[in-house]
């Protein structure tokens, strides 16, 4: 079985540098970010949905993009913000460790991610929840 890291790491994406991006600090995080669905982009097309609610929990469902083939394809877990950074635990995706996102504006309602392991990725900021 496909790891769920492997699974859902492909949708990272050949991204702008954040050279030329303005990084996002955990006020703009708390008032752009929390409370919306954040879409990540798919390389192959498509997008895969997060919620980050305002009550602390995150939850998504890649069963759109066809995850369920390789992994669980909906989880849920818990968000906070450290050090200017958005950080997430899921419950069974990646093995229900904890991972931090360094979160860069590219676009009105487009940023660019990096995780504390260097992957990187293209998320649209959708509606609120």
């Amino acid at each position: 079985m496909f790891r769920t890291a492997i699974a859902i790491a492909a949708v990272c994406a050949a991204v702008p540098s954040e050279a030329a991006a303005e990084r996002y600090r955990a006020n703009e995080i708390k008032g752009e970010i929390v409370g919306r669905r954040i879409f990540l982009e798919a390389p192959l097309g498509g997008e895969f949905p997060l919620n980050y609610r305002r009550s602390g929990s995150v939850d998504g469902d890649g069963e759109a993009l066809g995850l369920g083939r390789f992994v669980k394809p909906k989880d849920t877990g818990t968000w906070w913000i450290q050090s200017d950074r958005l950080c997430q635990q899921f419950r069974t995706w990646y093995d229900g460790r904890p991972m931090c996102f360094e979160l860069y504006r590219v676009e009105e309602k487009k940023l660019k991610w990096i995780r504390n392991d260097g992957k990187t990725g293209i998320a649209r900021i959708g509606p609120e929840l």
